[in-house]
This record gives C-alpha cells, structure tokens and sequence, in this order.
C-alpha cells in the first residue's frame, strides 16, 4: 500500500480540485492518502471531512495550531501504513504524473527516491542567490547535498521506521531523511507553477528561520568557528600589542586612539555574533529539554 502525505495551510482554494487531480494517478494503486491541516484559518478542515466523505481512502489530521510544514509531513509519516510513504505539496508543483517514476525507481530497490528541481524561470534572481547560498553552507557545514531537493520524495517503510524514531523537536525533515541514508535515486522533475494561489505561503522570515533551524540542526560548526574568531582576535590583540610596547620603547609616541576605537567595535560586534550564535544552539537545547509533544492532533476524520 502507498500511503501519500499531504500537509495543508490555508489551501482551501483549489484543493478540492488538486486532490482529485493526484487522485487520479494513484487509483491504480492501493493508497492511503493523510491530508494534514496545519492549522488552517479558512475551511481547509471542512472541505477534508468531505473529501472523506467521498472517499475513505482520504484521511485527514487537523494541528490544534500551525506547527509549521515540517512538523506536518512528520505527523503524517507518523500516521501512515503504507509499505512505501510518499510526501508531495497540494499546489501540484510537485506534478503527480511523476508517481509511476517514483514507484518503478522504488522496484529496482532505491529505499528513498527524491525529486529534484530543475530551474523555474519564476524564480527571482535574488530568490535563486540565498537558496543557492544556503545549500552550500549547509553543504559545507553539515556534509548533507540538498540542492535543489523538494519534499517531494518517496520512503520505503524501513526508512519510514528509522525517521519515525528521531525525537528531534526543531525539524528539517528534507534533512532527516538525507541523514538516515540508504540506497537513494533522485529525479529530475520539472515544476509547475503553483494551481489556485500563485503565492508561496512563506516568508522571507520563515526562510530565514527554516535555514537557521537546518544549519544549526545538522552542524556544530557554527561554534566553532567562534573559537577560531577568537583566536584571530589574539592574534589581532598581540600584533597591535607588540607593536605598541616596540614604539613606547623607542620614544615614539603614537596617537592610537582611532586604531583602538575600530578594534573595540570590530571585537565588540564579533562577541554580540558569537552569543548570538550561541544563543541560538542553547534555544534549540531548552526546546529539546522540555520534552513536549512535536504536535497537537486536535480532530482526525472519522
């Protein structure tokens, strides 16, 4: 059976009409589909209950909250029976007529098969700058090769299994799966413009805090490059030092006030960066700490 997750926010403009689309390239299949409303302001929830009404095949989670997409594609993977998972979005970006692919790759033994994105001419320049940035800190950082990878990918149960043990309350779920490994096939799709609302349901300030939330998730570097800032700054500190005391010993005053003004705000701003980074791993331990539950269910379709 193939179980297909899609999470949910304020969707409730096509979705009816998306479904049905995806449905059609899974009724040749034995499938569950879980539709989890992350929170939805609108009648996301309504138009769930009647999808399942139609069809009970389609199951539907509703968040007490927004948890965010991360945390609904891992309630999802949660909930699922299928022996393969399947993660796609509802906007049809993630174009269904790629499924047949995905499961044939998975025949010929792949445990993960992922879906790759060749270039959208949609895309601003600015856009296509920090995404490719961010892909290769996180490269560089962490050691995982996200570029230009979706949430648009297809587990095998035993996959399923290993992703559902980790407890991690900050997630990067694109993340998790490339951390656990196994054998992996990636295709290169293209995708579509979004169907129903042409505009992302992220902000600049969501993927910013996305990116944080996956470099400081899979990478310790950050703290240490603190200690090798603070090692330069020693250095900096001797050189500056070294060179005043020869000068004072030499009867050659020097005026040194400017010099000692821009490297107390070099280092004082370099120190305000180091907590900050720090600040930021400390967070994501107090979140970790405290144990509680990644997600609230607050009604399932029945």
């Amino acid at each position: 059976m193939i179980s297909v997750i899609i999470p949910l926010y304020n969707e409730s403009k096509k979705m009816v009409e998306n479904i049905h689309y995806i449905l059609e390239y899974l009724n040749k299949y034995d499938y569950e589909m879980i539709l989890v409303d992350d929170g939805s302001k609108d009648n996301t929830w309504e138009l769930i209950n009647e999808l399942h009404k139609e069809n009970n095949k389609i199951r539907g989670l509703r968040f007490s909250r927004n948890f965010g997409k991360e945390i609904a594609l891992c309630a999802g993977v949660d909930s699922a029976a299928g022996d393969i998972v399947m993660t796609m979005d509802s906007d049809l970006t993630h174009d269904p007529k790629y499924i047949d692919d995905f499961i044939e790759e998975w025949k010929n033994g792949y445990k993960i098969v992922e879906g790759l994105r060749k270039e959208r001419k949609s895309r601003s320049f600015i856009y296509k700058f920090f995404a490719n940035l961010f892909y290769k800190i996180l490269h560089k950082f962490s050691g995982l090769d996200l570029n230009k990878s979706l949430d648009y990918k297809l587990l095998d149960r035993q996959v399923v299994e290993e992703v559902k043990k980790m407890g991690d309350k900050s997630v990067f779920f694109r993340g998790l799966v490339e951390w656990v490994g196994y054998p992996k096939k990636q295709l290169l799709l293209d995708c579509p413009d979004r169907a129903g609302d042409d505009t992302s349901k992220f902000s600049i300030k969501g993927y910013i805090r996305l990116a944080v939330n996956a470099i400081t998730s899979f990478s310790t570097q950050l703290l240490n490059m603190i200690t090798i800032l603070g090692v330069f700054f020693l250095f900096i500190a001797f050189v500056v030092g070294l060179y005043t005391l020869c000068n004072k010993l030499a009867g050659n005053g020097v005026d040194g006030l400017a010099t000692i003004i821009f490297l107390i705000l070099i280092s004082s701003s370099c120190m305000l960066v180091s907590l900050g980074i720090i600040g930021t791993y400390i967070g994501k331990i107090y979140n970790e700490v405290k144990a509680r539950p990644r997600y609230i269910v607050s009604e399932e379709t029945k």
